[in-house]
């Protein structure tokens, strides 16, 4: 297996995300880092809960994520919770921007991980669940769950 083979190593995930919104279409970009936050990152110490994506003109942010301070970089270290520029293609800042502006939808980020040394976010085109879908979808769950409990049983 080589290094182009390898599947990405995952930092972190929203799992938050899923059960508050629908997710409609997903895109992959690149993260401008410091130099302590990737060295976080690689320690797994990141967290997109309440974080999501701004675009500001011709460029999108990533913003209220946190990725705690390295601790072994002293008076170096970054501010953790500070806005992170997000390399997208113009073509597709535009077309998310085009998206956006629709009633309801937002950009949220659903993970954060590594592929071959660059550090990358899974970028979600996000429509709010209301109260009621959320309920649905926990029901479905809970079904699926006793099926698969009741073919294991036989």
């Amino acid at each position: 297996m080589t290094d182009r083979d390898a599947p990405p190593k995952e930092i972190a995930s929203n799992r938050r995300a899923f059960h508050d919104y629908f997710i409609d279409e997903r895109l992959e970009a690149g993260l401008e880092l410091l130099g302590t936050e990737v060295k976080s990152l690689r320690a797994g110490r990141a967290n997109l809960r309440d974080g999501y994506v701004r675009i500001n003109g011709d460029q999108a942010w990533l913003e209220n994520v946190h990725i705690s301070p390295y601790p072994q970089a002293n008076l170096q270290n970054h501010e953790p919770m500070r806005p992170r520029k997000l390399l997208l293609h113009r073509k597709e800042i535009d077309s998310l921007i085009g998206k956006v502006r629709q009633k309801g939808y937002t950009l949220i980020p659903l993970r954060v991980y590594f592929v071959r040394n660059r550090a990358k976010v899974e970028v979600g085109l996000a429509r709010g669940k209301r109260q009621y879908d959320k309920r649905e979808a926990l029901a479905e769950a809970d079904a699926k769950r006793e099926m698969a409990r009741a073919v294991r049983r036989g």
